[in-house]
């Protein structure tokens, strides 16, 4: 395991919301935000109101530059949010969950909850020079933010769809290279 399970869900989340800039359909409604929550283990109020789903999906673009951000300028990132947020680290433990940090109360919206979960996944990042696991998809085309926290370093696709479609026009382009007599 690269970082804890709390900062491997939180950086997984925050490329799932940054990756909604590319495909609206994915985070369009109160019901798609609930999926989010669920899927992404997020704990404390949801309000589950359209005007909560805005707020979420305001951050888009926020978290995108983030992710994407050379270090120095994640670091200014990440304490700009987590001042905003009046983020106050603590450590909890709930659920099937062991000891993890919290730094924003379960009681505050969502959407603030999104940004300090994501900065504080990005100061593990930040803090372990571990900057190089978030990239863009290396398919052609794809602009998708990839987070690879493979032992070996080895996820360059953010799905296997791309990662498919990569391997069959390497295969066209080696075909017709040699092509068969």
């Amino acid at each position: 395991m690269v970082f804890t399970h709390d900062v491997e869900i939180a950086l997984q989340a925050a490329a799932f919301l940054a990756n909604t800039l590319l495909d609206d359909d994915e985070l369009n409604t109160v019901a798609s935000l609930g999926e989010y929550f669920k899927e992404f283990e997020y704990t404390g109020t949801h309000r589950r109101t359209r005007e909560e789903l805005d707020m979420v999906r305001a951050l888009r673009q926020e978290i995108h530059d983030l992710l994407l951000a050379p270090r120095d300028k994640a670091a200014g990132m990440v304490n700009k949010m987590l001042a905003r947020n009046s983020a106050l680290p603590q450590l909890v433990r709930h659920d099937r969950l062991d000891w993890h940090l919290h730094a924003i109360q379960d009681t505050q919206p969502l959407a603030c909850r999104v940004a300090v979960e994501t900065a504080m996944a990005m100061v593990d990042v930040i803090r372990a020079d571990e900057h190089s696991r978030i990239s863009l998809c290396e398919d052609e085309g794809c602009k998708r933010i990839v987070i690879d926290l493979s032992r070996n370093r080895s996820k360059i696709y953010c799905s296997t769809t791309c990662g498919n479609r990569a391997a069959a026009a390497a295969y066209r382009a080696r075909q017709a290279e040699n092509p068969t007599k």
